[in-house]
């Protein structure tokens, strides 16, 4: 049941990720096409000079908590159980949205943005097995 569930609502939670990856939180389309390529010291810049902790959370917190689901793709391909896979598949797509945003300039190009958001998948991928053991999920 729980492996139905998930496989109709991938699709629309990635369509909604979408949307809020290029239009959501009131983006506007930027001048310039912007790239961040430093690893990890822009996201610790970025908590530096962050006014809140909420923002931090959002944020942060956001790109890894919402890729969450997509450490699941192995229940709709066999392919994708295998961790190697999943995550070469998983960086592809997040590095091709990543250049979207950058040449369509709705939003940064930025590392720590496919680093994070591949950690959220990975996390997702130990949650999935996790599940499946606790609960005994076959399909």
């Amino acid at each position: 049941m729980l492996k139905k569930f998930y496989k109709i609502g991938i699709v629309p939670y990635t369509v909604f990720l979408l949307y809020l990856m290029f239009f959501g939180m009131g983006r506007t389309q930027y001048e310039d096409n912007l790239l961040t390529i430093e690893p990890i010291f822009s996201t610790i810049n970025f908590i530096k000079g962050s006014i809140s902790w909420k923002d931090i959370i959002i944020i942060v917190g956001g790109n890894i908590i919402m890729f969450i689901p997509f450490g699941f793709l192995g229940w709709i391909s066999l392919k994708l159980n295998d961790l190697k896979t999943l995550l070469f598949t998983f960086i592809s797509a997040i590095v091709i949205v990543e250049a979207l945003q950058y040449f369509s300039r709705m939003g940064i190009f930025e590392v720590d943005d496919v680093l994070l958001n591949t950690f959220g998948a990975f996390l997702g991928f130990l949650l999935k097995i996790l599940i499946e053991e606790k609960c005994k999920i076959v399909d």
